[in-house]
């Protein structure tokens, strides 16, 4: 797999949202949606607040590929579910990133649901 240079990984790490499109089966971008990305260490990760049930999740889990974009750019990634040791990592991530949002705006990412939709994003 492809490493995030740091330019890439300052750029999608430090945008206030990003927007995520999946490849679907016939290979078209699904319509993109507005997430929360955050940086740990030299990774990037995305959390579904909808769930397992929210249609961009589910899109992920066609193919695993897709978009991510931002004022700066775009970049086409893979789909990798994260390992799940690190979810309180990832939150405090949350938390650090988006402290100005408390309450249930921050809590939204930050819920046993949302925890296990907890996606690696990995540039291709």
């Amino acid at each position: 797999m492809t490493q995030w240079t740091s330019t890439q990984l300052d750029k999608f790490g430090r945008a206030e949202e990003v927007q995520i499109a999946s490849i679907r089966h016939d290979g078209v971008l699904s319509k993109p949606v507005t997430v929360w990305a955050v940086r740990h260490g030299d990774d990037l990760f995305v959390r579904s607040v909808g769930g397992r049930t929210a249609r961009w999740f589910r899109g992920t889990r066609e193919r695993h590929e897709g978009r991510i974009r931002t004022g700066g750019g775009q970049q086409d990634v893979t789909f990798v579910d994260a390992d799940h040791n690190i979810d309180d990592e990832v939150d405090a991530a949350y938390r650090a990133k988006y402290r100005r949002y408390t309450g249930s705006i921050l809590n939204s990412v930050l819920t046993p649901e949302a925890r296990s939709t907890t996606i690696k994003l990995v540039p291709r």
